[in-house]
């Protein structure tokens, strides 16, 4: 029987659900996966991407690791594609790659002042408080008014993040240090920008809902911004969706703290819509001092114009969460104006001629491009399998398949890669950690304890 030796380099979602349904799928030849990822624990952006006070999405981890203790699949983690190993190293012993690295880095927001002190990506931001090792274990939380640029579910993390009190994140796995860094902020308000309206946001009820339920914060809305045009009033009629978020917003409404009349709290989280940000206003230091922004209304035709009315709200911090970006690897084609790599339905293309690569495959974010939930990266990881199955003829043929010429690569480069053993012990011993404390677990940030304690040292 033919046996098929594939590499999947990212252990998050993306992979270890390929990794799964090639396992699963109907097929003529026996099948050996290896899961290769640069950190030394798996699952990727569910542990490294959501917020620490969101356990019903990190309910995620469950079947991810149902599907790694069956044992079929080996994980080499701490292990960097393109330093640790190479693709060149890949096609000696295996038939085949699936890249699913996801996407990690900010897309960027290209006005006058984004570079300022103080100005950051929510993606780095995002690294920070889930304790990603890679990230600095301090971040500067010493402004009173903060902006954030977005309206989809990593922005309303963001803004939640910033303005829940840092005693409410107790119970969760949040991190000490970032624990202490929340304590110390002597944040009053955070601002929310999108620049179309309350019925075309990106974000879901739920998250929306959570913002309401914050101890100590007053939602701020805009009476203004709720003159719904035609194509609005359809959005929110036909879209269940949509409506629940109206419902929402509209409650809200209600409230003391509608137009800024001012609640009980003692911090406030305004949602200004129809608002597109142009400069960001710098101090005499060249820090953030301002965000301005101007007032959009409907195009007629889905999208937005501008109104030629500036405005501009006092910040000292601002957050630009406008969507992930894909980074390139090295000796694998990559699209830098989309940030993927460039495929026909995660088959891997030349950039320039669009012929394929043999061997090479992406699923994910990296394929894709960063939209979708969980869902669509199952779907998505199907359609790539399912072409890799049918390739089978333009497979590599490498020089050793053997399973032990891998860790003995890896031993003689002296790269200390972490395994599903070691996953276990990190685990055992994070939540072991949070236990005297009654928390999920309190994580471990510094990548080389973590690398010790998975190793059993």
């Amino acid at each position: 029987m033919t046996k098929l030796r594939l590499a999947i380099v990212g252990a998050g979602p993306a992979g270890i659900y390929a990794a799964d349904i090639l396992l699963k799928a109907e097929r003529k030849f026996d099948v050996s996966i290896d899961l290769f990822d640069h950190l030394p624990a798996p699952y990727g952006l569910v542990r490294y991407g959501v917020a620490p006070d969101h356990p019903r999405i990190k309910g995620i981890i469950t079947a991810l690791r149902d599907v790694l203790d069956r044992g079929d699949i080996r994980i080499f983690g701490n292990v960097r594609f393109g330093e640790d190993i190479t693709l060149d190293d890949l096609k000696q012993h295996y038939n085949a790659v699936i890249f699913a690295t996801g996407a990690i880095r900010d897309a960027a927001l290209d006005i006058p002042g984004i570079d300022a002190v103080g100005s950051y990506g929510a993606a780095d931001f995002v690294s920070w408080y889930d304790g990603h090792p890679d990230f600095p274990r301090e971040w500067p939380l010493d402004a009173a008014s903060v902006g954030v640029v977005g309206v989809g579910n990593v922005a309303l993390d963001v803004a939640r993040i910033l303005a829940k009190h840092a005693e409410d994140l107790v119970p969760t796995e949040i991190p000490a240090n970032v624990q202490a860094g929340l304590e110390a902020s002597p944040i009053t308000d955070v601002h929310v920008f999108g620049r179309r309206g309350p019925a075309q946001v990106k974000f879901t009820p739920l998250e929306l809902r959570e913002l309401g339920e914050l101890r100590d914060v007053d939602m701020v809305v805009y009476d203004e911004d709720f003159d719904y045009d035609e194509a609005s009033k359809a959005a929110i009629a036909s879209n269940k969706q949509v409506m629940v978020i109206d419902r929402v917003l509209q409650s809200w409404r209600t409230r003391d703290s509608v137009n800024n009349a001012g609640g009980s709290a003692s911090r406030r989280l305004h949602l200004h819509f129809w608002a597109k940000p142009v400069e960001v206003r710098t101090d005499d230091s060249g820090r953030v001092a301002a965000l301005v922004y101007e007032r959009t209304r409907p195009d007629g035709e889905g999208g937005v114009e501008g109104t030629g009315e500036l405005r501009e709200i006092p910040m000292q911090q601002l957050y630009r969460a406008v969507g992930y970006f894909g980074s390139p690897l090295p000796g694998v084609p990559f699209d830098k104006k989309h940030g993927v790599i460039p495929n026909h339905e995660g088959q891997v293309l030349r950039k320039e001629s669009n012929e394929r690569v043999p061997g090479v495959y992406a699923t994910g974010w990296i394929k894709r491009g960063p939209v979708g939930l969980i869902g669509h990266t199952k779907s998505d990881a199907m359609e790539t399998v399912s072409h890799l199955i049918n390739d089978q003829g333009s497979w590599w043929q490498p020089a050793d398949p053997s399973p032990e010429a891998i860790p003995a690569l890896l031993a003689e480069r002296g790269v200390v890669w972490t395994d599903l053993d070691g996953w276990h012990r990190l685990d055992e011993h994070e939540i072991g950690l949070g236990e005297p404390a009654g928390r999920a677990r309190i994580k471990v940030v510094d990548r080389d304890e973590m690398v010790r304690v998975s190793r059993g040292e």
